[in-house]
């Protein structure tokens, strides 16, 4: 198994690259989308107040193989290696997850973004297929020490505005696609779609798309239904295409929040299955619509279980952790990724 650090746009730099190789990182998974441009120099988790983590970015620009390629020369630099470019951008592919009218228009551009990402020898996508996104957390004192953490005290029902999707807004001047009314099969019947049309082009390119589970795993949030908020939910998205670039995020932090899941269970199957791109390492406590965000030490998953089951199906993917409680210190985001990493390296000693 390899360690991996998960850094957003704003942290791509070499300091921080440095940061993650001295913590024992091998590899890192990126951020392209900017979620904290309304927060500036903020490095915890993006929340909000249902407006939204501010604009998308520019429709009209897709990643160039050139700034990936810089990103991924940067991290060599440091003696990483860059293994997953994860989100597109809502920009990029609102109509396609909304199923309007700039759909096909769209679908050739990701088409063209993912050729763009092999090219830059990045092998994997991580992606999430959802109309509301994450969304309805807050932050608060929730990890041990009363570090700030984030969780969720509650439904989440304030509806989505026109022009909004995934939780960022596309359009400003009221001309975006209209959110209608859908039902859990309509929005399977579209990620069906959207695998059937890019997995071809991510095989012939060497990119696996690895498919994140619904953060909040709620059936509806926002009016809008949820895709992959069960355990059961990952197995029907790898039956909807047997293509081996369809493959998943394996969540730690969102499979404990679902109710009645079997955190040993689902891991155990998923890992043996051969599909897990990479893991999201995230403790909680309690379950949707109540849970906290808490150190992996002190929440309800047993990571040295979880590990010993990695080990048992002989998992050598990418282990990252996605989100950490931020330490009372004067770099909260780093200790806190510090610690995690820390423990992480100590799980794999075991």
């Amino acid at each position: 198994m390899k360690v991996g650090f998960n850094l957003y746009r704003h942290l791509l730099d070499e300091t921080n690259f440095q940061f993650a190789r001295q913590c024992g990182a091998t590899h890192v998974i990126i951020h392209m989308v900017d979620y904290f441009s309304s927060r500036n120099g903020q490095t915890g988790q993006p929340v909000d107040d249902g407006r939204g983590w501010g604009p998308a970015g520019d429709p009209r620009r897709l990643w160039t193989v050139r700034e990936l390629k810089a990103i991924v020369r940067r991290a060599n630099d440091a003696g990483l290696e860059i293994y997953a470019v994860e989100n597109f951008d809502p920009a990029h592919w609102h109509d396609i997850l909304l199923d309007g009218p700039k759909k096909r228009g769209q679908m050739s551009r990701l088409k063209k973004l993912i050729r763009r990402v092999g090219e830059a020898g990045i092998p994997v996508v991580g992606y999430n297929f959802s109309l509301a996104g994450v969304c309805g957390r807050i932050t608060g004192p929730f990890a041990r020490g009363k570090a700030l953490s984030v969780g969720m005290n509650g439904p989440f029902d304030t509806p989505m505005p026109k022009g909004m999707v995934w939780n960022m807004t596309y359009a400003h001047d009221g001309n975006g696609t209209e959110v209608r009314p859908c039902t859990a099969d309509e929005l399977w019947d579209r990620a069906r779609w959207f695998l059937d049309e890019i997995l071809p082009v991510a095989e012939d390119a060497g990119v696996v798309l690895a498919a994140h589970p619904d953060d909040p795993p709620l059936p509806e949030l926002r009016g809008t239904p949820r895709l992959i908020y069960r355990p059961e939910h990952y197995r029907r998205l790898l039956e909807v295409n047997t293509s081996p670039s369809n493959q998943i995020d394996l969540c730690m932090g969102s499979i404990a929040e679902m109710p009645d899941s079997d955190v040993y269970e689902t891991v155990d199957w998923l890992t043996r299955g051969g599909r897990v791109a990479y893991v999201h390492f995230r403790n909680v406590i309690g379950k949707v619509p109540y849970y906290r965000e808490v150190f992996p030490d002190e929440g309800d998953i047993d990571f040295r279980r979880v590990f010993q089951i990695l080990r048992k199906n002989r998992f050598d993917g990418v282990i990252v952790p996605d989100h950490t409680p931020a330490m009372a210190c004067s770099a909260p985001w780093h200790a806190g990724m510090a610690f995690t990493v820390g423990y992480m390296k100590g799980l794999l000693g075991t």
